[in-house]
């Protein structure tokens, strides 16, 4: 069958089988929107409301699925929006393909509308891999490349395509100096480090006495293992964000969130131990682990450029974490139960009391730790958790109890807004059958939220479970910021940039024909969540909750109880804060139960 250069591009990708693409139109992309219409049967195209929300989608697919994400936009502006998703999948080291147009040939260098130097726009996100299509025997090529290294290196790759191009008859590359021929299929990298390497790792832990390990992402298919290793050593296992789902919480040595948003558990673990684990994890805090020379460090990466980056490691290891870790284990000597194990569970059971106690903790009207609280004990079975940026981490890494079979992630390296509700979708088309429940703060669902419940309601009637929950907690403030200000600055909250305007989310999802919920009473809060869950469609789920409760951080320093001094003086919402603050740090002293 005789093809164009856009036929052949959607064909190609479908046979490295890649099954769904996220975009919007364009005249940049003329060729590649007819194109695409011919295989709808083959190729799902998922039309997003902005470009951005697309790159975000192809990320969160590529996190959830394990596979390579692909996302295409139009030339000039709709290639330049695609550039925070991407930059979202490059930072969580995640596969994705863009797919971007371009001006004809003939336009570029011309000043032309919409002609942008996408060669250097997307330079730096797609350093591995960015190139532009001049004639249609190339195209075999870059689709290959794009899809292999995307893979390979677990980055962002890019293809540009002229748009007069793309309506070309396709031509193989001939038989002809200068010319390459590639083929399809990836076996993916070295995957076991050497022997010599594995028996020095495993001498070092098995000196230790208190072992800490840390997990992230890339630890995320070794659960089994993790488990194993650490049963071994007796040790405990604190979680980076983007590694929430590697260990269910219900495991007494397993300690939760480490860093800003972590427990105190996951500190006292860190700064307790003599010797250090760390898997699959490119956590960015130095100084939540250990103070280096105080604990001997073994790491296991996919990445080699990862290791010893965070922490002075003693024995450095290229290799799946899966794979290392079972090769690791028979060298591994079974410790007795010791104190630093009881300990650390004692510490786990403590912690999850004091959380229950801060949650309950009255606020007003909601206090937003009690809205996570309430969810945690009711979650389905293998549903998907999406987490957006701001104050809303907080809750999700510390209350939420996740269990074996679930998934969740958020937007960990690059921390932007918004990116909760396009990682929902993307989930959702990628597991209908699945439960979807998205946290989000009110200044990211004002920021693009809103818009993507509009793509929501285009796609929810085909899946074949309809539950997608968006809880918005509205707070009217921009408030993971507003508490950054008066702990890291020493600065009240300036209300000119952070209070946001109120907006009714709840009404705003039945005007789509969604179902829209709104909470404003904390005894309620239960019925809502078994409402949303129960719900025959998407819902938002508002929740009216007290910006002023603090996201307390496991480890109080001299220098932020200093800030908090200091912002005194300039705080608009003093009595709030310092009512709310009280009663977080004394939650286990205090006698309330409201």
């Amino acid at each position: 069958m005789s093809m164009n250069v856009s036929d052949f591009v959607w064909h190609r990708l479908q046979e490295w089988g890649l099954k769904r693409v996220y975009g919007y139109p364009g005249d940049g992309v003329g060729g590649l929107d007819v194109a695409l219409e011919k295989v709808k049967d083959s190729l799902q195209y998922i039309q997003v409301r902005h470009e951005e929300m697309a790159a975000f989608m192809a990320s969160g697919h590529a996190k959830f699925t394990g596979e390579v994400g692909l996302c295409y936009a139009t030339s000039g502006p709709g290639a330049i929006h695609l550039l925070t998703g991407l930059y979202d999948a490059k930072m969580d080291h995640v596969p994705v393909v863009a797919i971007v147009g371009q001006q004809a040939r003939t336009a570029i260098g011309a000043h032309y509308q919409q002609e942008v130097d996408l060669q250097s726009l997307f330079k730096d996100v797609a350093a591995d891999f960015v190139a532009i299509a001049s004639v249609p025997s190339q195209i075999r090529h870059l689709i290959d490349r794009a899809v292999r290294i995307a893979s390979t290196r677990r980055t962002v790759t890019c293809v540009i395509i002229p748009n007069d191009l793309q309506e070309l008859a396709y031509e193989d590359p001939p038989m002809e100096h200068g010319n390459t021929h590639t083929g399809l299929g990836y076996a993916g990298p070295a995957q076991l480090p050497k022997d010599e390497l594995l028996r020095k790792a495993a001498a070092v832990l098995n000196a230790g006495k208190k072992v800490a390990i840390l997990v992230g992402a890339g630890a995320l298919g070794a659960t089994d293992e993790v488990i194993a290793v650490a049963q071994t050593l007796q040790a405990g296992v604190a979680k980076a964000l983007l590694g929430k789902a590697v260990l269910p919480d219900d495991l007494p040595w397993v300690t939760g969130s480490l860093g800003l948003l972590g427990t105190k558990p996951s500190w006292d673990l860190m700064k307790g131990c003599d010797t250090f684990l760390m898997i699959g994890s490119a956590f960015p805090y130095s100084e939540f682990l250990p103070k280096p020379g105080d604990a001997r460090g073994v790491q296991i990466d996919l990445d080699g450029t990862m290791l010893s980056l965070r922490y002075p490691m003693e024995v450095n290891m290229v290799g799946d974490s899966a794979v290392t870790l079972r090769a690791l284990l028979p060298l591994l000597n079974n410790k007795p139960e010791s104190d630093w194990r009881r300990g650390i569970e004692t510490g786990m059971a403590t912690w999850w009391k004091t959380l229950e106690e801060r949650a309950m903790m009255s606020a007003d009207p909601i206090n937003p730790q009690r809205v996570f609280w309430e969810l945690s004990k009711r979650l389905p079975d293998n549903c998907i958790l999406t987490g957006d940026s701001g104050s809303v981490a907080n809750w999700y890494a510390r209350d939420i109890r996740i269990r074996r079979g679930m998934m969740g992630s958020l937007s960990g390296s690059l921390a932007s807004l918004g990116a909760a509700t396009p990682y929902a979708m993307a989930a959702k088309m990628a597991f209908p059958e699945r439960v979807v429940i998205a946290f989000i703060g009110d200044g990211a669902m004002q920021m693009n939220g809103l818009n993507v419940m509009i793509t929501i309601s285009k796609y929810w009637k085909a899946w074949s479970d309809p539950r997608l929950i968006v809880m918005v907690l509205n707070n009217r403030d921009l408030n993971q910021v507003t508490w950054e200000e008066r702990i890291q600055i020493g600065a009240g909250k300036t209300e000119s940039t952070q209070s946001i305007p109120d907006f009714p989310y709840h009404k705003y999802a039945e005007l789509l024909g969604l179902r829209g919920i709104f909470i404003d009473d904390p005894e309620k809060l239960g019925r809502a969540w078994d409402e949303a869950l129960a719900a025959d469609r998407p819902v938002i789920l508002e929740c009216y909750t007290d910006p002023n409760v603090p996201p307390l951080p496991p480890h109080i320093t001299v220098e932020d109880a200093k800030n908090f001094v200091t912002m005194m003086p300039s705080e608009p919402e003093l009595g709030s804060v310092l009512k709310n603050t009280f009663k977080q740090v004394f939650a286990r002293v205090l006698p309330e139960k409201s």
